[in-house]
């Protein structure tokens, strides 16, 4: 696979929002550049925030030797829960994921894997919904932080539900599986629970045990994604609290202490820790790691408040620092718009996310919705072709066969070449989920663009196309897109309808997710529709 990071001066002089997009966030995984080396001339290195842009909700992350692993909540995304491999914390390759399918059992709602190692072993507990039944807290493991992982299914489904599990082992060696019951779900308290695990982690022994539930004011309806850290003779647990998601979000994360794992327990009188800023909106649910000299960073999500909800919950990194009291803070309050860097300086932002698609199998940022893994191939001829085999249009999944990629600024441009047989309809979307989405499609001699809201789907505007065509698709602050059209070695570009503006409902993106740029095939099943090359570009950063 030729998945190109090209960089470019243009990063210098910002943009026009008419202007054709030329930047993208530095730091995107695509490329899996690392920096290294000090900051020179003796000053420090220094990093800025996000370090995982775009979606990347429920960060985990340990150290093993040298290296930093990493995952995060999939949600309804295939496959399920990305792997990604730093040697610095700061510059992340995503490398691959947890699982290469949806595990039998399970349904969806992929949230919150926690990966850990314990005797050699390393283990993922994961939450997703048992089909037919609740939320559970599941358990794979491996012999290897990169897999393969082995599933070993459920190891509680409580009936209001089960999630953010959290392994670890008490003060005399006895290991435990902590996580939080869902009352909220059901309009009741959320208690963190332990309970003795085995030692090959796959079953659950004895009664569980309350640690605490959500009683402050600040933390509203619930707590939750405990990360539980044993320091100089205490437990401490990392948690969330208050709304997690969408536009109407009010999460904060708090600490609290105990010298048993089984308590009692202690909160931080001066919790919330961590707030949102005038950058960054409700950060939480994160997890602590060493960068190996001695120093602890909380890996965490939150909102750019300069791109809202449409990016997603993304990955921030902040120092933890223990004070005289026993009780930890986050450097400089957080979320940091940045710091010095743990190991090595931060990669420059990308000017262009490329993909040729002429390799023999996908980038790993490509993805699909989990339940629907569509039927894609790559041809490295004629300069490389993916070809995404169409299915018909049905309720959940309106476009079809999806691929898609994560978006990482509100401000972005998408521009892909695609032929379509005239009974498909292919093109380009931004796509939040099989019911809602935004687009241009192209087949049967006409370009559409069109509006899927809540399942309703409605063409905005149409204009005659050839069946091979670029499209390029315009986003600005998220919500606000413009689609246009480049056929025959036409130099300029044909604008299809005006702008379509998104932000009528809160259908895109949904709640738990950001927005995906989506590549789609409709229509009679054996029929293909072919795509030539696939190009983000997206603006650094505001500062």
């Amino acid at each position: 696979m030729t998945a190109r990071i090209l960089f470019s001066l243009l990063l210098l002089g910002g943009c026009e929002e008419d202007a054709e997009l030329a930047g993208s966030p530095r730091s995107t995984g695509a490329a899996g550049t690392s920096g290294h080396g000090g900051g020179g001339m003796g000053a420090p290195a220094v990093y800025t925030n996000p370090v995982v842009p775009g979606d990347f909700a429920d960060p985990s992350v340990i150290r093993v030797g040298r290296d930093h692993w990493a995952t995060a909540t999939s949600s309804e995304w295939g496959a399920p829960f990305p792997l990604l491999r730093s040697t610095d914390l700061v510059n992340w390759e995503r490398v691959g994921t947890v699982f290469p399918e949806l595990p039998s059992w399970a349904a969806g709602s992929l949230w919150a894997p926690e990966i850990s190692e314990d005797g050699g072993r390393f283990y993922v507990f994961y939450t997703a919904r048992r089909r037919g039944g609740p939320l559970c807290v599941a358990a794979a493991s491996a012999a290897a932080p990169d897999g393969p992982y082995a599933d070993h299914g459920p190891l509680t489904c409580m009936e209001a539900g089960s999630i953010d599990g959290f392994s670890i082992r008490d003060e005399r060696g006895v290991r435990h599986l902590v996580w939080k019951e869902d009352g909220n779900s059901v309009g009741k308290p959320t208690p963190l629970w332990a309970q003795e695990l085995s030692e090959d982690g796959t079953a659950l022994l004895g009664a569980p045990v309350v640690l605490f539930q959500n009683d402050a004011p600040w933390e509203a309806d619930l707590v939750e994604g405990p990360y539980l850290l044993r320091h100089q003779g205490r437990f401490y647990a990392f948690y969330s609290g208050a709304g997690c998601c969408g536009r109407a979000c009010s999460y904060a994360l708090g600490v609290a202490r105990a010298t048993s794992l089984l308590g009692p327990w202690e909160k931080h009188p001066a919790n919330p820790i961590l707030a949102g800023n005038e950058v960054w909106k409700c950060p939480g649910h994160g997890s602590v790691v060493d960068d190996g000299g001695g120093r602890l960073f909380l890996l965490y999500h939150a909102y750019s408040v300069e791109d809202s909800v449409y990016v997603g919950r993304q990955g921030l990194l902040d120092e933890v620092i223990f004070g005289a009291d026993g009780w930890p803070f986050l450097r400089g309050g957080g979320p940091s718009a940045g710091a010095e860097a743990p190991i090595a300086p931060q990669a420059p932002w990308p000017a262009e996310i490329a993909d040729e698609l002429d390799g023999e199998a996908l980038d790993p940022h490509w993805q699909w919705p989990v339940a629907a893994r569509p039927e894609a191939t790559l041809d490295p001829g004629d300069g490389g072709w993916l070809a995404l085999r169409a299915t018909p249009g049905a309720p959940g999944s309106h476009l079809g066969a999806v691929l898609g990629r994560p978006t990482l600024r509100g401000d972005h441009e998408v521009i892909t070449e695609v032929s379509a047989p005239p009974e498909v309809q292919a093109g380009l979307a931004a796509y939040g989920d099989g019911d809602n989405a935004v687009g241009i499609s192209v087949g049967g001699g006409r370009a559409a663009v069109f509006r899927l809201a809540n399942g309703a789907l409605q063409v905005v505007a149409e204009a005659s196309a050839p069946d091979r065509a670029q499209l390029r698709m315009t986003v600005a602050g998220g919500r606000l897109f413009r689609f246009a059209i480049r056929a025959g070695g036409a130099a300029a570009w044909a604008p299809v309808g005006g702008v379509v503006d998104t932000d009528a409902g809160p259908d895109l993106p949904p709640w738990d997710r950001g927005v995906r740029a989506a590549l789609f095939a409709r229509g009679a099943s054996g029929a293909s529709a072919r795509f030539a090359s696939f190009r983000m570009a997206q603006p650094a950063p505001r500062r």
